[in-house]
């Protein structure tokens, strides 16, 4: 494979910028053009529903320092869609009338929040959370809020929840799932971060669905529940989980997965000639797993990112690491790592989770599919290659062996 003369990058988020970054890196001397329709430099997510959100820190996390783009002659275009890609000419089509032309293309559109399709789901003043911009105003809503409804009660509904409480507001979290963060934690540990929030303070309307928003002309007022309730509000977040931009993909002819994403080998190459996809819209086949995965974490945006870059250049090896991501929520850190089934995996708890300090595991077949760690962090590196070798290991290990010894 020869070096492509000039890569195009469609999507300026920490996936894209880092693949664009990491190119440089390697020493690449051919022309990088990053396409992105956010107007901020490329940042990364995180911090917008942690630091940011509480006010503990004025910046997110920049992807690279200020001036880093023109340093390395990448040429970023900030605030422009790409609204066509026309497969047979290599060409990238954007709304400011700019064509470009691309010897090798990645697609890293990331995702945007879903909304919900009920009466009032389209009103004035319903705050979702995924950009630099939403993070700023969600954190000024909530300074002036005196009660603030959360519709969702996964990762990005419950941190901000801690961070409603932080700044003093009364915080109702609705979601018609039984306890919170429920799918990728099954009931035992879920109920540890249900419990959590109770102590803090926090209202829960779990088991419910939404019938509405309340409201009119001037904005979102409460939230009605198909029990009847009606739960008042001055700040309405809804987070009922992201879905992938893949309408320029799917317009282009690319495959898509089951889970909406674009269908990607195990080196993130789609079956189009030259067309990468990584982050959060690619459903890559993973050899570990042995079947396609799609995963929203930074962690997975960053490391495709940086393995994306080799590929181009003619490796063609696999992306082989597990998804990986973690949570600050009150006093309570956590680290999870792998892909685990809570409704079919053998839970193993290491630990104490009424005190909230433990270590969970997921078996599979008495291996270790997944690993997450809560307010203990000394044994990260163990964790990781129990996960990353699917170790085969006995839950009477897992609770009382060294941890070193077992990787």
């Amino acid at each position: 494979m020869s070096e492509p003369r000039k890569i195009v990058i469609v999507g300026a988020g920490l996936a894209g910028a880092t693949a664009a970054g990491t190119l440089r890196e390697r020493g690449y001397a051919g022309e990088i053009l990053l396409l992105g329709t956010d107007t901020h430099r490329p940042y990364e997510l995180p911090p917008l529903s942690k630091g940011l959100l509480l006010g503990t820190t004025e910046e997110p996390d920049w992807v690279h320092g200020e001036g880093f783009y023109e340093e390395k002659d990448i040429t970023r275009r900030s605030g422009v869609t790409a609204t066509r890609i026309e497969l047979g000419a290599r060409m990238v089509l954007d709304d400011a009338g700019g064509e470009h032309r691309f010897d090798r293309l990645v697609l890293a559109t990331g995702s945007r929040p879903r909304t919900l399709p009920v009466p009032g789901g389209d009103l004035p003043g319903l705050l979702t959370l995924r950009t630099l911009d939403d993070a700023l105003a969600l954190r000024s809503a909530f300074k002036d809020a005196r009660r603030v409804v959360i519709v969702g009660a996964g990762w990005i509904g419950t941190e901000a929840a801690a961070a409603a409480r932080e700044h003093g507001a009364e915080v109702t979290v609705v979601d018609q799932v039984g306890s919170p963060l429920l799918a990728v934690l099954g009931e035992q540990v879920s109920a540890v971060f249900k419990d959590l929030h109770t102590e803090h303070g926090v209202n829960w309307r779990l088991g419910e669905g939404i019938a509405g928003f309340a409201g009119g002309p001037d904005g979102a007022t409460g939230v009605r529940l198909k029990s009847g309730e009606e739960l008042p509000a001055d700040v309405v977040l809804v987070a009922v989980g992201a879905a992938p931009r893949v309408d320029l993909a799917h317009a282009a002819g690319l495959e898509l997965s089951d889970d909406g994403g674009v269908c990607a080998d195990a080196g993130l190459r789609t079956a189009a000639p030259d067309v990468y996809a990584i982050g959060d819209i690619a459903a890559h086949f993973h050899p570990r797993y042995g079947k396609r995965v799609r995963v929203e974490h930074w962690s997975n945006a960053k490391w495709q990112g940086e393995h994306v870059a080799g590929n181009l250049l003619g490796e063609n090896e696999p992306y082989l690491k597990s998804p990986y991501f973690f949570s600050d929520q009150y006093d309570l850190g956590c680290e999870y790592r792998g892909l685990a089934d809570p409704e079919t995996d053998e839970l193993v708890v290491r630990g104490d989770l009424a005190a909230r300090d433990f270590t969970a595991f997921w078996l599979r077949d008495g291996r270790v599919a997944a690993a997450m760690n809560v307010n203990q962090w000394d044994d990260g590196d163990a964790l990781k290659a129990l996960v990353e070798g699917r170790a085969s290991v006995t839950a009477a290990e897992l609770k009382a062996a060294d941890l070193k010894t077992l990787a």
